[in-house]
């Protein structure tokens, strides 16, 4: 599926294609949650780092998280006129992009459940909205956002 996105001036317009466009995840560490969470927690896509084009690049920044005092090897990328965020990209795992739901224009899939991670780094004044069939994590779970699409046959070509 095709995702297409943008910061909130525009400056910065991107797209890439993604097998795994169900924004299920919801993260409540501290990092996602203060750099683009603003209902205490943020989603993340998963997308084809090959097929990303992007549309005033110059406009874009990154920041390396601090995680225990020492900048993470993370790329959040943001749009440096507005600050809205727009992906994530970790070297580790250098064919994928993680768009945040929230940059993405292009109409979304609704997930039939979603997952709460990292719960142990909720603000105390989040509460979570988890559904009966809802999974909820005080860490990461182990389940990849491409084996939680494959396990549901959800994958978009």
């Amino acid at each position: 599926m095709l995702l297409e996105g943008s910061c909130h001036c525009g400056s910065v317009h991107f797209s890439l294609e993604s097998p795994h466009p169900y924004p299920y995840q919801r993260c409540y560490c501290s990092i996602c949650r203060k750099t683009a969470g603003g209902g205490g927690y943020a989603i993340n896509l998963s997308g084809r780092a090959e097929t990303l084009d992007v549309q005033g690049g110059e406009h874009k920044r990154v920041y390396h998280a601090l995680i225990e005092g020492e900048p993470s090897i993370g790329e959040r990328h943001f749009c440096g006129n507005c600050a809205s965020a727009i992906w994530v990209y970790d070297p580790r795992w250098p064919e994928l992009i993680h768009p945040f739901a929230s940059a993405i224009d292009s109409d979304l899939p609704i997930p039939p459940e979603r997952v709460h991670l990292l719960l142990n780094s909720k603000a105390n004044w989040v509460e979570v909205d988890a559904r009966d069939n809802d999974q909820c994590f005080d860490a990461a779970p182990e389940e990849s956002i491409a084996e939680w699409h494959e396990r549901r046959g959800l994958v978009k070509a």
